[in-house]
């Protein structure tokens, strides 16, 4: 067993610390407005990032990316999470967003849709959340019929980050097959298209602004559903699988950005004569965080390892999110608490990094029903 990451990752972290220590860290708390980057600290971040070569790191090589396996993309999901200089959500620095079924599309699809993406011209967003339907997809009520030439769809989604600037969707829907019985399906829908409707832009306590979308008779073509059947049900879990997975290595940055900041402040800072860092409660939170980011590391770094291996990672998926959205709010709340009232100045960045983990524990999947479904999957193995 080999727990030590490769030479060249190893110097890929560096690389990525050094970036985020002297580039996004000092301009950390005015980089964002409106929940997205400002255009001249997004412009100035990626003119400081091209040097590093990482530009389209998560892309395959075929399409002109850097082809980064797992593991490495974890790597720098986790570095990049140390700053809150980006948006929690759509954090495209080194890459736009661009989701395993935009990469697995071909022919025609695959130009009028993925290489525009990838050449910063359109923006695409994921819907599949719906008011009934958010951690429950079987109860979608979105609906696809069958029409001439096409499918005619109906119904609304609802926590749709980016819906309003995209350009187009991935839109699941239910569709009734020949046998009867409902499928999903996947279907990427222009939002010009009549019929498309953009609901409220919901205010949350983090920086993300989601839409609600509502589709009323819209007409799509029959070459613009990328799936059907059980396939449009695995494309969302392959989506699904690499979403927890930076979960997990969001979490990591977070926890370690909160033990830096924990132990600095408690080895400076005195009370009755004596550092915080003396303080037996003080150091039994600083253990805590310490040793579930040396757990978090080694559950993130082997799950993206089995990934490269071709192996199925829904269980570790599962993992990842649950262990890692949960420690890392735990140890912002350790990090607030030992920097007492400093904590909740919005001068430090210690309570962006309390509310944005807290509502990680709902967003692609609610923790208490992604560790049901793990616990089907670890009961059925003793049947």
């Amino acid at each position: 067993m080999d727990f030590e990451l490769p030479e060249e990752l190893k110097a890929l972290k560096q690389t990525l610390r050094n970036f985020v220590d002297k580039e996004m860290i000092p301009i950390e708390r005015n980089t964002l407005e409106g929940g997205r980057l400002k255009p001249d600290i997004e412009k100035h971040l990626k003119e400081k990032a091209k040097p590093l070569g990482l530009w389209l790191f998560d892309v395959p090589e075929e399409l002109g990316g850097q082809g980064f396996g797992m593991l490495a993309r974890v790597v720098v999901w986790e570095e990049t999470s140390r700053s809150i200089a980006l948006p929690s959500r759509a954090a495209a620095l080194f890459s736009p967003d661009v989701s395993p079924i935009l990469l697995g599309l071909t022919g025609a699809l695959r130009e009028k849709y993925l290489m525009p993406v990838l050449r910063g011209e359109k923006k695409s967003c994921f819907a599949q959340t719906e008011p009934d339907a958010g951690a429950d997809p079987a109860g979608m009520r979105t609906r696809a019929e069958k029409t001439d030439g096409g499918y005619v769809i109906n119904g609304s989604k609802r926590f749709i980050t980016g819906a309003g600037t995209a350009d187009f969707a991935q839109v699941f829907a239910k569709f009734k097959g020949e046998d009867g019985k409902d499928t999903v399906n996947c279907f990427m829908v222009d939002m010009k298209t009549p019929g498309i409707k953009l609901g409220r832009q919901l205010e949350l306590m983090v920086d993300d602004r989601p839409w609600e979308i509502f589709f009323e008779n819209v007409f799509v073509p029959d070459d613009q559903r990328v799936s059907s059947g059980r396939e449009g049900a695995k494309l969302a879990q392959a989506w699904l699988n690499a979403g927890r997975l930076r979960h997990g290595a969001r979490s990591a940055g977070v926890m370690d950005r909160c033990l830096e900041l924990a132990c600095t402040y408690a080895n400076q800072r005195k009370t009755f004569g004596a550092p915080l860092a003396d303080r037996q409660l003080i150091q039994d939170m600083i253990a805590d965080t310490a040793m579930e980011l040396h757990q978090l590391r080694l559950m993130v770094y082997h799950a993206a390892w089995k990934f490269d291996s071709g192996q199925d990672i829904r269980d570790e998926a599962f993992m990842c999110k649950v262990f890692g959205d949960d420690r890392s709010f735990r140890s912002a709340s350790r990090c607030m608490q030992i920097h007492g009232g400093m904590g909740l100045s919005k001068e430090l960045p210690i309570e962006r990094l309390f509310r944005d983990q807290r509502s990680m524990m709902i967003t692609e999947g609610p923790n208490e029903v992604l560790k049901m479904s793990y616990a089907r999957r670890v009961l059925a193995k003793y049947k």
